[in-house]
């Protein structure tokens, strides 16, 4: 008999957060799928600043408000400098600052200790950015694979990225922020590459200001469940990007194998409310493809 270990850990997390959301009973029932979905779910879509057509952000953000997208995710690089731009663009719209998207020099692995100091100078400017502009959270990543000399994979690099964390959470919150763990693949990140193992280190902080988020096209080549790596967060999950499965387009272009529907079942079950933001290239028409890509998520978070 061939074991398969994707199909078990889907059934089995599956089951078991059935069990714990809907209790025992709730295997036993025909509405399952009620029992274990929180209220409290709600699908906000955000973009990133280069996903709608439009020459200005004013543009951009008409098209948006046309369609029901009610976050926008920034760059973060230079945008201390764009802070009352975005606000003016913003002016009585029905559209929030989600994320700031990354942005910092440096980073915050290096062996190298004035490398790690320009992390962390240019990520407090970015939580700063981030708290006047009412954003969700600073986004970072804690090294690339490019990132050399970097500190070696082991329990004493873990604990000090916890320190450096709980300091940067402490900051981010005295702004009204946080700053938020983002899991990579492996060919883009050797540290912290599943939702899970950035839950985990959110939770041994125990700090607010700290969290985490998921990514479904690095989830594609990193988890054995959508839905099992979202509850494995749980309160920790601040974030969430899209992007289609194969060629990191937009949501559809790569047919049948853009589906999200065991995610947002996770997403349902914790009772996530936060943003899911398009983080994604485009292989036809913006005017075309943007709006079938919501239609998409929209179709399948009904259908979690």
């Amino acid at each position: 008999m061939t074991f398969d270990r994707r199909r078990f850990l889907k059934t089995t997390i599956a089951g078991s957060a059935a069990m714990a959301i809907g209790g025992c009973n709730s295997f036993g029932s025909a509405n399952t799928r009620s029992q274990v979905t929180s209220s409290k779910a709600k699908l906000n879509i955000s973009f990133q600043e280069g996903i709608a057509p439009g020459d200005s952000l004013n543009e951009k953000f008409d098209f948006m408000e046309k369609h029901g997208v009610v976050g926008f995710e920034p760059q973060g690089r230079g945008i201390r400098d764009r802070i009352q731009e975005i606000r003016d663009a913003l002016n009585e719209r029905n559209i929030k600052v989600s994320a700031i998207c990354a942005g910092f020099d440096g980073f915050i692995l290096s062996t190298d200790p004035a490398v790690r100091k320009q992390c962390r100078n240019t990520m407090e400017d970015l939580i700063i950015a981030a708290g006047e502009l009412g954003s969700i959270g600073v986004i970072i990543v804690p090294a690339f694979n490019s990132q050399v000399p970097v500190m070696p994979h082991n329990q004493e690099t873990r604990d000090f990225l916890c320190e450096q964390f709980e300091e940067m959470g402490t900051f981010a919150q005295q702004q009204g922020t946080t700053v938020i763990l983002e899991p990579l693949n492996r060919r883009e990140a050797f540290y912290l590459r599943q939702v899970g193992d950035a839950a985990s280190i959110c939770r041994d902080i125990n700090n607010p200001g700290v969290k985490c988020m998921g990514d479904f096209w690095h989830m594609t080549w990193e988890e054995n469940s959508d839905m099992g790596a979202f509850i494995s967060a749980g309160e920790h999950l601040q974030h969430v990007h899209v992007a289609s499965r194969k060629r990191r387009s937009m949501p559809g272009e790569d047919g049948e194998a853009d589906n999200y529907v065991n995610g947002f079942k996770g997403l349902k079950m914790i009772g996530y409310d936060k943003y899911v933001s398009f983080e994604c290239g485009c292989q036809g028409d913006r005017k075309v493809v943007v709006p079938a890509a919501l239609e998409l998520l929209r179709k399948q978070w009904e259908e979690a």
